[in-house]
């Protein structure tokens, strides 16, 4: 007994073998890994209990997304309700400023091909092309009517340049939200897993709303 003892003590020195191989005389089982653990019981989960999860990832995706949609359409339409009220603002702005500035008929016939082309355009990214050059002509109509004192005093054309600068300022606003919710919707289109359900049921990517303002883009100049 006392040389069986003796002889296991050199075979662990050797190799390591477990103690409860020694004091038993018998092999040790062999522990599993964590790893096998958990598949072993993900294998025990009901199959009916995956569906189950699925089904509920699958309705709270889709209804997330259908939020997010709605969002952007909602933006889409508060934008559209600033840009039609300046649309029709701009044949009385024309109608005021034609009979002083006879000489800028290139410019007033300018601005309104651009409204005409602006609410014609269906996409968002052929409206917001048209919007950007639309107020870019209009402010060159009020930085030409400086030279025209007796425009400047005209109280219609004043009430006017008031009206449509405030309405640029909620168009502004306006295009921030919108974009805004555009981004959301397009993070939950590309992410992953949602965009399994969002290819499913045929979600795509909203279009942001960007007009291109050399101001907005250019770098600003830092002196020391």
């Amino acid at each position: 007994m006392v040389n069986w003892r003796i002889r296991k003590l050199v075979e662990i020195a050797r190799s390591r073998l477990p103690f409860d191989e020694l004091r038993t005389g018998k092999a040790a089982p062999k522990k599993e890994s964590l790893f096998s653990d958990f598949f072993k019981s993900a294998i025990r989960i009901p199959k009916s209990a995956i569906f189950n999860f699925l089904a509920i990832f699958v309705i709270a995706t889709y209804n997330k997304l259908i939020r997010l949609r709605n969002m952007v359409e909602e933006g889409w339409s508060g934008i559209d309700v600033q840009l039609k009220r300046r649309a029709n603002l701009i044949p009385n702005l024309l109608e005021t400023v034609k009979g002083y500035m006879g000489h800028e008929r290139e410019l007033l016939s300018k601005v309104t091909e651009l409204r005409t082309q602006s609410m014609q355009a269906r996409e968002v990214g052929e409206k917001a092309r048209l919007e950007g050059h639309l107020s870019r002509s209009l402010a060159n109509i009020f930085a030409v009517a400086e030279g025209y004192p007796d425009l400047k005093a005209n109280q219609n054309f004043s009430e006017l340049q008031t009206e449509l600068s405030d309405l640029e300022e909620q168009i502004h606003m306006a295009r921030r939200y919108y974009n805004g919710t555009v981004r959301n919707l397009n993070i939950q289109v590309e992410s992953f897993p949602s965009n399994i359900v969002a290819g499913i049921f045929n979600f795509t990517k909203g279009e942001f709303f960007e007009i291109e303002d050399p101001a907005e883009r250019a770098v600003p100049e830092v002196k020391f």
